[in-house]
């Protein structure tokens, strides 16, 4: 059920938005986070062969120990995405703002003291440390994307969202050049003095309207998780986010990080980088994220946007495949093409705000993204799992394919939210 209110006096939320510019202390502030989010996030694809290489592990050991690291970086965001989830609907978007920071600032910095750990085994302790940064790391962008799309009037949101996500997803290019410019172990301390750094910006943000005016509503139930799973349509919306979302962590945590295994089965000599191959990933999904929202509203229609983005994402991973690439430079070029079309990730949490009610929409939208960046996990069990009977490249194809199609349907039988007013709850 949806009941179109969340105030008795719903000029307050249309006063606060039509105050709130692009340029705002907000909206930039939720430009950073996400860029030290995308840094923390991005910055183990790039360190784990050297840090792996470093700690002494042989070359398929980095492969297999490197998966179940980063598989445990993703537990560890499929747990923080449901806390800081329903925190977000209980005590506000910006407890989980400054939770999370803390959080995952203390794990990366804890990250590069790996080499020197003698009371437990360092690659356990790595894969905790990982764990418990992804903990930290799930709640920074759903808050932050929850937080803009209720401040912003929605003529505003799209273009909004992208700012944040265009900025945002250059932290993935600064965490590669300080592992470059400095070491991995440095990258770490850097990423986590980042986050405390934007904590003390934090302090001048406030709290989002349309949240602070459903507090005093005591009979209005505030981030019930289990509420998705007791409703067919709220069900199939929830379903449906999260499937829209998949492809793009296919073609990050697969095509991208294990780069350096796919450019051996393509036969090209000179050993692809993944931090450099993630590097240039991320610059295009810059470019992507920003002219999503404008072509997003030229469009009228989220749901467009997204598909053509996606559809440019496949034609490249098939490229990728299959096409005879020759060279790692013509990879890493292509990985800009890859990720511009990946650069759908902030339309998609946009969406996945939009389709709730503001009782829980924090939930939505943080809980659904860390969905998909869980997903990793059996995309990662089935990429190993399938190697050794189709090879590295058809192994590849199939865990693509499947994610595509899944992305594809639920993107086409979504509902559209382009313009669509979030003052209300669902019950």
């Amino acid at each position: 059920m949806i009941v179109t209110t969340t105030s008795s006096d719903p000029t307050v939320n249309s006063t606060q938005a039509a105050t709130v510019s692009l340029v705002s202390l907000p909206i930039i502030v939720a430009a950073l986070g996400y860029f030290v989010d995308i840094y923390d996030l991005l910055l183990f694809g790039i360190v784990r062969v050297p840090s792996l290489k470093d700690m002494g592990l042989s070359p398929d050991q980095i492969s297999t120990v490197g998966g179940r690291i980063m598989n445990w970086q993703m537990a560890g965001l499929l747990l923080g995405g449901i806390v800081w989830g329903i925190l977000g609907d209980k005590r506000g978007r910006l407890s989980v703002l400054f939770g999370s920071i803390i959080t995952y600032s203390i794990a990366n910095i804890a990250c590069g003291f790996v080499k020197h750990i003698t009371f437990m085994d360092p690659v356990q302790y790595y894969a905790l440390m990982r764990f418990v940064a992804g903990v930290g790391l799930a709640g920074e962008l759903g808050a932050g994307i929850t937080l803009v799309s209720e401040i912003l009037p929605k003529e505003k949101r799209a273009v909004g969202t992208s700012f944040v996500a265009g900025i945002g997803v250059l932290g993935a290019v600064v965490a590669y050049f300080t592992v470059k410019l400095f070491d991995w172990e440095t990258a770490f301390f850097v990423g986590g003095s980042l986050g405390f750094g934007l904590l003390l910006l934090r302090f001048g943000v406030v709290e989002s309207g349309m949240f602070t005016n459903i507090i005093e509503q005591k009979q209005v139930s505030r981030g019930n998780f289990l509420s998705f799973f007791t409703n067919t349509n709220r069900l199939s919306r929830y379903l449906k986010c999260i499937g829209v979302g998949i492809p793009s962590w296919f073609v990050t945590g697969i095509l991208a990080s294990f780069s350096n295994e796919f450019g051996k089965a393509w036969g090209i000599t000179e050993e692809i980088q993944p931090g450099l191959a993630i590097t240039c990933l991320y610059i295009g999904m810059a470019i992507g994220d920003l002219s999503n929202g404008f072509i997003s509203q030229a469009l009228a229609s989220r749901k467009k946007a997204i598909t053509l983005f996606m559809a440019i994402a496949f034609v490249f991973s098939f490229i990728c495949l299959y096409l005879g690439i020759k060279s790692a430079t013509v990879f890493y070029v292509l990985c800009l093409g890859l990720g511009f079309g990946n650069g759908y990730w902030a339309m998609f949490v946009t969406i996945s705000a939009e389709q709730f009610g503001t009782n829980l929409r924090a939930t939505a939208a943080t809980t659904i993204p860390n969905m998909v960046r869980a997903f990793l996990i059996p995309m990662t069990l089935g990429f190993q799992a399938l190697k050794p009977s189709l090879d590295v490249v058809n192994a590849g194809a199939v865990v693509g394919l499947v994610t595509f199609l899944i992305g594809f349907y639920a993107i086409l039988t979504i509902p559209e939210t382009h313009d669509k007013d979030l003052n209300y709850l669902e019950e």
